[in-house]
């Protein structure tokens, strides 16, 4: 399975970033989707509410899912990898 990979940077609530990548199928074409499961990441993070947008989040490359991908998107439509602040 090949899927999408979103490079996404956040500013939280404290005024640090969150920076993480958002990893979605690539049948996926409409951004405002990829920015729904980012909405929904934040949310489980605390910071709902923070502005995920073009401007945040954009289109990085394709990749190879590993299984862990592969079953987190089988039960709810995308994976999210944390990098930094997360």
């Amino acid at each position: 399975m090949e899927v999408v990979v979103w490079d996404t940077y956040v500013k939280k609530k404290d005024g640090s970033i969150m920076h993480f990548d958002i990893i979605a199928p690539t049948s996926i074409k409409d951004a405002d989707f990829i920015y729904e499961f980012g909405k929904l990441y934040l949310r489980e993070k605390k910071q709902e509410g923070q502005l995920l947008s073009a401007k945040e989040c954009r289109y990085c490359h394709i990749e190879k899912a590993t299984e862990a991908m592969q079953v987190a998107i089988n039960k709810v439509g995308y994976y999210i990898i944390e990098m930094d602040g997360c």
